[in-house]
């Protein structure tokens, strides 16, 4: 996808430098048209991406609570604790944001920080409920930025190449699956995190988890790989069949308990 990139860009720059030679026909032509547009995108791509990053990191900051040694202190030490262990060269801020009922999670950057944002829908149903759930997932934002897919260069070399339709989606869905395996190196027993995602709110402890598991071997075939091809993320019963194929999420215990909700151990 890098050398991608780079093509894509080594042709903008080519096409550009060819303009001036071109007929006066062709100098007005949509085709030309369509190489300045590119040229100018490819100039201001960088201060574009450092103003989206900066004003991203400055609207969290003035709309989530982040997490602290007095806010939430216990994730705020897990947190600690993950980042040494993936061996982050500074320890990310986390911040507690309204979803507006969205399930939802993300890792990003900005100059000098780097920072997960957990909404409170996640929050609220796995912090009380099942907390290995909510370190999977803290465990899987982390992953982003162990794996420098937050980073501002990362951003910059497959710029162009992850806007390619169907090419983009899959590059992204294999990040998801690496970052999968981050979150279930730090939290084994957190396959609730992903329950959570596939069931939604009010129910993840509730579903038969070796049975989600089953249903994501069965799930094959054409039309199923047709549905995942524009998809970002990979199909949410899929990731979890995986880490438990991949032995990275424990064996089910029956009748074993975590905080109420039923695990694995």
């Amino acid at each position: 996808m890098v050398a991608l990139n780079v093509i894509i860009i080594a042709l903008i720059l080519q096409a550009a430098m060819t303009l001036p030679y071109l007929p006066q026909r062709l100098e007005d032509s949509n085709w030309a048209h369509v190489v300045r547009g590119a040229l100018i995108g490819l100039l201001l791509l960088v201060p574009t991406l450092v103003i989206i990053r900066e004003t991203q990191r400055a609207a969290v900051r003035g709309t989530a609570v982040q997490l602290s040694p007095r806010q939430y202190s216990d994730l705020y030490v897990t947190a600690d604790e993950f980042a040494r262990k993936l061996g982050l060269r500074r320890q990310p801020q986390i911040f507690l944001s309204n979803g507006n009922g969205a399930l939802n999670a993300f890792a990003a950057q900005a100059t000098g920080h780097d920072y997960v944002v957990l909404s409170n829908e996640l929050f609220a149903n796995l912090y009380n409920g099942n907390r290995e759930g909510l370190r999977f997932i803290l465990g899987h934002e982390l992953g982003h930025i162990k794996l420098h897919h937050v980073s501002l260069w990362y951003q910059l070399a497959v710029a162009y190449s992850e806007r390619i339709p169907l090419l983009g989606p899959a590059l992204s869905r294999l990040r998801e699956y690496s970052c999968d395996r981050h979150g279930a190196y730090l939290s084994p027993n957190g396959a609730a995190g992903l329950v959570l995602l596939a069931s939604g709110r009010y129910t993840e402890n509730n579903v038969d988890i070796d049975e989600l598991v089953q249903q994501g071997r069965q799930l094959k075939g054409f039309w199923v790989g047709l549905a995942q091809l524009p998809r970002s993320h990979p199909f949410t019963v899929r990731r979890l069949e995986r880490l438990f194929g991949y032995g990275l999420f424990k064996p089910y215990v029956p009748n074993a308990k975590r905080s109420g909700a039923r695990t694995h151990a």
